[in-house]
Protein backbone atom coordinates (compact mmCIF):
# COMPACT_ATOMS: atom_id res chain seq x y z
CA UNK A 1 0.00 0.00 0.00
CA UNK A 2 1.61 3.20 -1.19
CA UNK A 3 1.03 6.29 1.15
CA UNK A 4 1.22 9.99 0.99
CA UNK A 5 1.34 12.98 3.77
CA UNK A 6 1.72 16.04 3.17
CA UNK A 7 1.49 19.18 5.76
CA UNK A 8 1.92 22.67 6.27
CA UNK A 9 1.50 25.89 8.94
CA UNK A 10 -0.93 28.98 7.28
CA UNK A 11 -0.83 32.03 8.95
CA UNK A 12 -4.54 32.12 9.95
CA UNK A 13 -6.86 30.86 12.54
CA UNK A 14 -7.67 27.03 12.14
CA UNK A 15 -11.17 28.37 12.04
CA UNK A 16 -11.07 30.61 9.18
CA UNK A 17 -8.89 27.92 7.22
CA UNK A 18 -11.39 25.22 8.34
CA UNK A 19 -14.23 27.83 6.98
CA UNK A 20 -12.64 27.51 3.47
CA UNK A 21 -11.81 23.93 2.93
CA UNK A 22 -14.64 22.13 4.74
CA UNK A 23 -17.25 22.40 2.54
CA UNK A 24 -16.60 19.05 0.28
CA UNK A 25 -18.00 20.63 -2.89
CA UNK A 26 -16.05 23.62 -2.36
CA UNK A 27 -12.79 22.33 -4.49
CA UNK A 28 -12.86 25.00 -7.09
CA UNK A 29 -12.89 27.87 -4.52
CA UNK A 30 -9.60 27.34 -3.02
CA UNK A 31 -7.69 24.51 -5.75
CA UNK A 32 -6.17 26.10 -8.32
CA UNK A 33 -6.35 22.81 -10.04
CA UNK A 34 -9.48 21.97 -9.56
CA UNK A 35 -11.64 24.03 -12.67
CA UNK A 36 -15.71 22.74 -11.22
CA UNK A 37 -17.33 20.47 -8.65
CA UNK A 38 -21.33 19.67 -8.46
CA UNK A 39 -22.54 16.78 -6.04
CA UNK A 40 -24.26 14.70 -7.37
CA UNK A 41 -28.45 14.01 -6.67
CA UNK A 42 -28.89 17.41 -4.96
CA UNK A 43 -27.38 16.12 -1.53
CA UNK A 44 -26.03 18.25 0.60
CA UNK A 45 -21.89 18.46 0.53
CA UNK A 46 -21.65 17.95 4.19
CA UNK A 47 -23.86 14.84 4.21
CA UNK A 48 -21.57 12.05 4.65
CA UNK A 49 -22.00 9.40 1.45
CA UNK A 50 -22.31 12.14 -0.80
CA UNK A 51 -20.63 11.92 -3.74
CA UNK A 52 -18.28 15.32 -5.97
CA UNK A 53 -18.19 14.99 -9.14
CA UNK A 54 -15.85 17.37 -9.99
CA UNK A 55 -13.02 18.28 -12.83
CA UNK A 56 -9.92 19.18 -13.25
CA UNK A 57 -8.36 22.09 -15.87
CA UNK A 58 -6.65 19.71 -17.61
CA UNK A 59 -9.87 18.12 -18.52
CA UNK A 60 -9.76 14.88 -16.07
CA UNK A 61 -12.76 13.72 -14.15
CA UNK A 62 -12.98 12.27 -10.81
CA UNK A 63 -15.71 11.40 -8.31
CA UNK A 64 -15.10 11.07 -4.84
CA UNK A 65 -17.41 9.80 -1.99
CA UNK A 66 -17.34 11.93 1.54
CA UNK A 67 -16.94 8.90 4.43
CA UNK A 68 -16.06 11.51 7.49
CA UNK A 69 -16.65 15.41 8.08
CA UNK A 70 -16.27 16.95 11.75
CA UNK A 71 -16.28 20.16 12.39
CA UNK A 72 -15.26 19.76 16.13
CA UNK A 73 -11.78 17.50 14.67
CA UNK A 74 -11.76 19.74 12.01
CA UNK A 75 -11.21 17.06 9.31
CA UNK A 76 -13.03 15.35 6.27
CA UNK A 77 -12.01 11.82 5.05
CA UNK A 78 -13.02 10.71 1.25
CA UNK A 79 -12.57 7.90 -1.43
CA UNK A 80 -12.11 8.12 -4.82
CA UNK A 81 -14.38 6.26 -7.01
CA UNK A 82 -13.34 6.83 -10.45
CA UNK A 83 -10.36 8.49 -11.71
CA UNK A 84 -7.64 8.78 -14.33
CA UNK A 85 -4.75 7.68 -12.24
CA UNK A 86 -3.96 3.99 -12.10
CA UNK A 87 -4.94 3.33 -8.31
CA UNK A 88 -7.52 1.69 -6.42
CA UNK A 89 -8.53 2.13 -2.80
CA UNK A 90 -7.73 5.29 -1.99
CA UNK A 91 -8.64 6.66 1.24
CA UNK A 92 -7.81 10.55 1.76
CA UNK A 93 -8.22 12.77 4.84
CA UNK A 94 -7.40 16.80 5.44
CA UNK A 95 -7.25 17.74 8.59
CA UNK A 96 -6.54 21.10 10.81
CA UNK A 97 -5.31 21.64 14.07
CA UNK A 98 -5.01 24.78 15.85
CA UNK A 99 -1.70 26.38 16.45
CA UNK A 100 -2.57 28.75 19.75
CA UNK A 101 0.82 30.28 19.37
CA UNK A 102 0.24 33.64 16.59
CA UNK A 103 -2.75 31.72 15.65
CA UNK A 104 -1.75 29.43 13.49
CA UNK A 105 -3.02 26.66 11.43
CA UNK A 106 -1.01 23.41 11.47
CA UNK A 107 -2.65 21.31 8.07
CA UNK A 108 -1.95 17.87 6.98
CA UNK A 109 -3.40 15.72 4.15
CA UNK A 110 -2.70 12.17 4.05
CA UNK A 111 -3.50 9.14 1.48
CA UNK A 112 -3.08 5.89 1.38
CA UNK A 113 -4.03 3.98 -1.93
CA UNK A 114 -2.98 0.38 -3.93
CA UNK A 115 -0.92 0.74 -7.15
CA UNK A 116 1.05 -1.45 -9.60
CA UNK A 117 4.89 -1.11 -7.45
CA UNK A 118 6.04 0.55 -10.54
CA UNK A 119 4.14 3.42 -10.42
CA UNK A 120 4.37 4.40 -6.88
CA UNK A 121 6.78 6.61 -6.63
CA UNK A 122 5.72 8.79 -9.79
CA UNK A 123 2.01 9.09 -8.12
CA UNK A 124 3.27 9.71 -4.25
CA UNK A 125 5.68 12.26 -5.59
CA UNK A 126 2.65 13.64 -8.05
CA UNK A 127 -0.43 13.41 -5.10
CA UNK A 128 1.74 15.23 -2.68
CA UNK A 129 3.44 17.63 -5.10
CA UNK A 130 0.41 18.78 -7.28
CA UNK A 131 -2.70 18.01 -5.32
CA UNK A 132 -1.98 18.58 -1.80
CA UNK A 133 1.08 21.01 -1.46
CA UNK A 134 -0.17 22.76 -4.38
CA UNK A 135 -3.95 23.27 -2.17
CA UNK A 136 -1.54 24.03 0.81
CA UNK A 137 0.33 26.47 -1.49
CA UNK A 138 -2.94 28.15 -2.65
CA UNK A 139 -4.59 28.56 1.18
CA UNK A 140 -1.32 29.92 1.76
CA UNK A 141 -1.38 32.67 -0.70
CA UNK A 142 -5.33 33.22 0.12
CA UNK A 143 -4.48 33.67 3.52
CA UNK A 144 -1.43 35.82 3.03
CA UNK A 145 0.98 33.62 3.99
Amino acid sequence: MARVYVSSVISAPAARVWARVRDFNGLPNWHPAIAESRIENGEPADKVGCIRAFALRNGDRLREQLLGLSDYDMFCTYSILDSPMPLTNYVATLRLTPITDQERTFIEWSADFDCAPEREAELVGGIGANVFQGGFDALKRAFGG
